[in-house]
């Protein structure tokens, strides 16, 4: 078994690089994203050989032997001829089979999908993009955004990015599994279960949506799936954790109690604090976190994990909330969240347009910080860089970020071993950190934080020039800290 397993990696590892080349000849018509500057050489060298682009853990990944050859032979087909065709990565569109579960507008609802066949490991994930909660709101979005709330217009086509991407180089660990992107339609967060009606005049089926993906899925081979990682950002995020363990009930309760259901949630982890300057309920963007909540689930009839809903009966707008929802889940969840979180420090009405941020601001920006920090202690699995950010997990520069020395994916991965030896009664692996949170405590203090642009110029910033515009006084915060100005620079510029 040993030479089998040798010989097994030594083809597969050429097969795979011969993938990987295949796919850099023909990225080029992809139209791909631009990628941030390439990181300080350390970062590259901390990272080591070309191994991690190219993982062969046959028993995380796929406990793979019982289906390598299948593998094998789909990704040789895949390849051949690779000079003469474009390699297929795009998820195509499905509608639901349910037609009566539908987008707020009453379109039909559906989910993008890419399958791997010989895989059993599945991602699904839930689109982001914020909530209305009131008839006028609600208008005013299907107005201006109505992709978020009708498919009449959605392509044919989607193209994965981050861990929704086929490519080893872009998704080491998540690149051959079955892909699967829900449109987010719902406008509730996906916490929705209520049909459209003459006061409302929307639909509000979040939670049904996601419960139908997977039922649809099953006639797909999810149904011979090992896991299902359910993963989300932003609004998305906040929808895995809320929808997460009812996913896992559902498996179970239609008999398919093997496949293991985890939850990913990025930039979905909020915080119901007060705002910096108290304003007017009128639009997301103005209102006070808990106060949209609060009219939202009124109106759209949303739904929350039975166990968090029993524990704030008749507050139940508190399970919107991550640190307050996250002791009632069941099944594994992996948080994602940047310490200062922009969509955060947009309600609670902090606005980096340009001015430099007064000193009660910055005050306010570094206490954001401190609190998520302390509600996030407590979460076995996560990964919380210090930057000025919003969502992560399908950038094209995910692969980028670390804490403490570790990148994103290689944290999920040392999750996905310790999940699986877990099982088997078995200590979690030695140097496989799977909580992470940076200790510094400025936005973008981490050196690997995506690229800051200045809002109005377009203009990349360094972390000094970003905090010198943000009114950061280099010369009293040193003398707080009883050092010089010029050592307190050189610390921020290397992330100390």
């Amino acid at each position: 078994m040993t030479l089998i397993r040798v010989v097994s990696s030594v083809l597969l590892l050429i097969l795979m690089q011969s993938g990987a080349l295949c796919a850099r000849r023909f990225r080029g018509g992809r139209n791909p994203q631009p990628r941030r500057s390439p990181p300080p050489p350390t970062y590259r060298a901390d990272r080591g050989d070309t191994t991690e682009s190219f993982p062969l853990d046959f028993t995380a990944v796929e406990e793979n032997m019982d289906n390598f050859m299948t593998q094998v032979k789909n990704l040789a087909q895949s390849l051949y001829p690779c000079s003469a065709q474009k390699l297929d990565y795009d998820m195509r569109l499905n509608f639901l089979e349910n037609t009566s579960v539908t987008c707020n507008d009453g379109s039909p609802a559906g989910y993008y999908l890419k399958e791997s066949r010989g895989s059993r490991r599945w991602l699904i994930f839930l689109e982001g993009g914020w909530y209305c909660f009131n008839k006028e709101n609600c208008d005013s979005r299907y107005e201006t955004m109505r992709r978020l709330m009708s498919s009449s217009k959605w392509p044919q086509t989607k193209t994965g990015t981050g861990i929704l991407s086929p490519l080893p180089e872009e998704n080491p660990h998540w690149w051959n599994a079955n892909m699967v992107f829900v449109p987010y339609c719902s406008s509730d967060v996906w916490s929705g279960a209520t049909a459209k009606t003459d006061q409302s005049g929307y639909a509000f089926m979040g939670s049904l949506i996601i419960q139908e993906v997977v039922k649809d899925l099953l006639k797909k081979g999810l149904e011979n799936a090992k896991v299902l990682l359910l993963a989300g950002s932003s609004a998305g995020g906040t929808g895995v954790l809320l929808n997460v363990d009812r996913v896992a009930e559902l498996l179970e309760g239609l008999g398919h109690t093997a496949i293991q259901v985890r939850g990913l949630s990025d930039s979905g982890w909020f915080l119901d604090n007060k705002q910096y300057h108290c304003t007017d309920c009128v639009d997301t963007a103005s209102c006070a976190p808990t106060e949209t909540i609060k009219r939202g689930i009124k109106y759209w009839g949303g739904m929350v994990p039975e166990r968090c809903k029993q524990a704030h009966e008749g507050e139940e707008w508190n399970c919107f909330f991550g640190y307050r929802v996250f002791p009632s889940i069941k099944s594994p969840v992996f948080v994602v969240q940047w310490l200062f979180d922009e969509a955060q420090l947009t309600v609670d009405n902090i606005q980096l347009t340009g001015q430099p941020v007064q000193e009660g601001q910055w005050r306010y920006i570094q206490n954001l910080g401190t609190e998520l920090r302390n509600t996030l202690k407590d979460v076995p699995a996560m990964f919380a860089p210090a930057c000025l950010s919003h969502e992560v997990i399908t950038r094209n520069y995910w692969i980028d970020v670390q804490v403490k020395g570790t990148s994103l994916p290689r944290a999920l991965h040392c999750w996905d071993r310790s999940l699986h030896d877990n099982r088997n009664n078995k200590a979690p692996p030695k140097g496989c950190p799977v909580h992470l949170i940076d200790s510094c405590p400025w936005p973008h203090c981490n050196p690997t934080c995506p690229t800051i642009r200045d809002q109005f110029t377009g203009q990349e910033m360094n972390v000094i020039q970003f905090l010198m515009h943000m009114g950061f006084d280099v010369q009293k915060m040193a003398q707080q800290q009883g050092m010089d100005p010029s050592k307190l620079l050189g610390m921020l510029s290397s992330g100390s």
